[in-house]
């Protein structure tokens, strides 16, 4: 009876497992093959839409820039704990003129972002404490901190004593 428990559970369990990798898809399939269709200084907005579809992200500047991505990870190997892992990630960047005509595109993989490089340097803020900010943020933080101003009402009863 126990065996047959055993044999029953070990079952169940190999039937669920499958070999093949879990692919998780984001974004435009086929993004590299696709942009290869995109002409320069010749297709329009429209034309963008029909080979792409609508672009993850717009930003207007000068110009308007769409940026479409694709990514796909899939489960890393057993040792990992089944991790989902990065196997795929690009991004197309388009800019359009004023016109509609597609000026420049730029089409970034993996192993492209690899090498952009990330500023460590930050910003330093000159706060203070003569200053507006400073003055506002500061009674902000009162406010949060005393919302009543329970506190403001004791300390002037305590001074006057």
């Amino acid at each position: 009876m126990r065996n047959i428990l055993y044999l029953f559970i070990l079952s169940l369990i190999v039937t669920n497992c499958s070999f093949e990798k879990v692919v998780r898809h984001h974004g435009v399939s086929f993004l590299e093959k696709k942009q290869k269709n995109l002409i320069i200084n010749k297709t329009n907005k429209n034309e963008i839409i029909e080979i792409l579809g609508k672009p993850s992200t717009q930003s207007k500047f000068n110009n308007d820039v769409w940026i479409y991505i694709e990514r796909k990870q899939t489960q890393s190997q057993f040792k990992n704990l089944g991790k989902m892992k990065i196997y795929k990630n690009d991004v197309l960047i388009l800019e359009i003129d004023n016109y509609g005509l597609l000026k420049k595109k730029d089409f970034y993989n993996v192993n492209d972002m690899k090498k952009i490089d990330i500023v460590k340097k930050t910003t330093e803020g000159n706060i203070t404490k003569n200053s507006f900010i400073y003055d506002f943020m500061s009674s902000l933080r009162q406010k949060i901190n005393d919302p009543l101003g329970v506190r403001a009402k004791k300390r002037e009863e305590i001074n006057q004593r």
